[in-house]
């Protein structure tokens, strides 16, 4: 009798200030396709060191999928490793880089968090990162602020002055299969970054999700998770 195939390895990546839970609820459905593993993007203050930290723990083969802050970790993962990579999803991400202004604003901000306990993330910061009509969802925001909470001051400090790297020039080196998942109503990232990641990187496949905001595991899991796991079945070799 012949031993069933091993699942493939699914490695997910969160956003900022999220972790694990990110993907709690989609986690059941995934996991009857692959493996699943979670990559920590709260210990370091360079997307580069985040990399190498979710490198050293992962398989040695794996589906690569990058959440947000998380997707530009994604694309630094495949620029180090690009063999160990099978696919790459790019969810509500961007490949635009920080600028010096935002870079200022961020440490200004920085500045005034180290001052004071860090007790929330603002009211205004997390109704913008769903949809409109679910700003006045209770139990969703507070899933998104006890992620932020129990990450705490150092991680959110690390996270709010990380440098980002503009990634256009950088986008057509990537060879494996690659699909762009983004929301209507994402107010932190737009579709039209999503295009040009979808643009910038040879064969990429772009799904947009409707009725969404940025949050796209905890407001659309169902969607989300017939997209990945399709995605996983058929997509192509690499």
């Amino acid at each position: 009798m012949n031993s069933p195939a091993a699942k493939p390895d699914l490695l997910l990546l969160p956003g900022m200030m999220c972790d694990l839970r990110l993907w709690a609820d989609v986690a059941d459905a995934l996991d009857r396709q692959a493996a699943l593993h979670y990559g920590d993007l709260s210990q370091d203050a360079s997307i580069d060191a985040m990399a190498a930290r979710v490198l050293d723990s992962a398989p040695r083969r794996f589906h690569l999928c990058g959440f947000s802050m998380g997707g530009y970790v994604a694309r630094k993962i495949v620029a180090m490793a690009p063999d160990r990579v099978q696919s790459l999803i790019l969810m509500n991400t961007s490949s635009v880089g920080s600028t010096p202004e935002d870079m200022s604003r961020r440490r200004d901000m920085a500045r005034l968090v180290a001052e004071r306990p860090f007790n929330s993330l603002t009211k205004a910061n997390l109704r913008k990162s769903v949809h409109p009509e679910r700003a006045g969802d209770a139990a969703l925001l507070d899933r998104i602020q006890a992620m932020a909470l129990d990450l705490g001051k150092d991680a959110f400090m690390r996270q709010l002055t990380l440098e980002r790297a503009d990634g256009g020039p950088t986008l057509g080196t990537i060879a494996c299969p690659t699909l762009v998942i983004t929301c209507e109503d994402d107010l932190l990232r737009t579709v039209a970054e999503s295009r040009t990641l979808a643009e910038g990187i040879a064969g990429a496949r772009l799904e947009i999700v409707t009725d969404c905001g940025h949050m796209t595991p905890l407001e659309r899991p169902a969607e989300l998770s017939a997209l990945l796991s399709d995605w996983i079945q058929t997509c192509p070799t690499h």
